[in-house]
């Protein structure tokens, strides 16, 4: 007797669903070779094809449709025999993208404090430009991202709200006042750097990276060093024991946009949202703190709509 092993049933079902083998691999948490040898391997033992290579993107022979529809009550059955003996649901990994900007936040112990709600849920970050992670988001290799930028984005977002770039310093730094400025920075996909070159730039100021690193550790210890200056939002500061440079003879810096975006669709929204809303608790100030006092930060981002 043929046995199909259930793993190559699921990674067919996974394929046609996101209708993309990108997108199966990574809600499987595979590689995409992974997935191509996998089907391959089913339509082996099968005998025959499953996918019609002649038609765009993920299409179904009419066979195929028949050994997916079976696939799919094979694996409810599959899943309801783990599950009567209270074996453990199937982990889900939520791919979640942070900026540098806000490395070294309390993300962490949020994440810790979800999983006591959600036990099944793995997390895998990554922190890239805001392009790329958006671009993540629509071809579903993100499932959440933090972005900061120095406009509103185009998308929508689940939470947004304006935070206000700011210069720190340390008690030792030291600026050349005709020599270019010394840039700390989280590299070149970083919003804050990309907020003060554009700054410097506009007064026609230089700018000398000195020093970059993906540790906010190391980037807090260079500035406290006097290596040089960076922008951080104003919110952020308090967390570090650097300080903003008020007066700082540089140039103004603009309000940012620092948002929460999340996919569409997909299996456990319920969660998704709910760790959206809980990574804005700890990210987006109550009050943000300026000349003029101190203001609320509202929520500009389109309420959810509930039920």
């Amino acid at each position: 007797m043929l046995n199909i092993p259930t793993e190559l049933l699921r990674t067919l079902v996974a394929v046609v669903d996101l209708r993309s083998f990108t997108k199966a691999a990574a809600s499987l948490g595979v590689t995409q070779p992974a997935v191509s040898a996998q089907i391959k391997r089913l339509q082996f033992l099968l005998g025959y094809e499953l996918l019609d290579k002649s038609a765009p993107g993920v299409s179904l022979l009419p066979r195929g449709e028949m050994v997916v529809t079976h696939a799919r009550r094979m694996l409810s059955i599959n899943d309801q025999i783990v599950q009567l003996n209270g074996g453990r649901p199937t982990a889900q990994t939520l791919r979640v993208g942070i900026p540098g900007d806000f490395a070294g936040v309390k993300i962490p112990a949020t994440l810790a404090q979800f999983r006591k709600r959600w036990p099944d849920i793995r997390f895998s970050a990554t922190a890239a430009s805001l392009e790329n992670m958006q671009r993540g988001l629509r071809q579903g290799d993100l499932d959440l991202c933090v972005s900061i930028a120095s406009s509103k984005p185009a998308i929508e977002a689940t939470h947004l709200w304006i935070d206000q770039a700011v210069w720190v310093r340390s008690d030792a730094t030291q600026l050349d006042p005709g020599g270019p400025v010394p840039l700390v920075s989280f590299g070149e996909d970083c919003s804050c750097r990309y907020t003060a070159v554009t700054a410097l730039h506009r007064i026609g100021r230089d700018c000398d990276f000195v020093f970059t690193s993906r540790s906010i550790a190391s980037l807090e210890a260079a500035v406290l060093a006097g290596l040089g200056v960076m922008v951080l939002p104003r919110s952020r500061v308090p967390q570090t024991a650097l300080s903003v440079w008020e007066d700082a003879p540089l140039p103004e810096l603009p309000q940012l946009y620092c948002g929460i975006y999340l996919r569409e669709g997909g299996d456990n929204r319920a969660a998704l949202e709910e760790l959206a809303d809980a990574v804005a608790e700890v990210l987006r100030p109550r009050l943000l703190v300026t000349d003029g006092g101190a203001a609320a930060i509202p929520n500009i981002a389109p309420a959810r709509a509930s039920g």
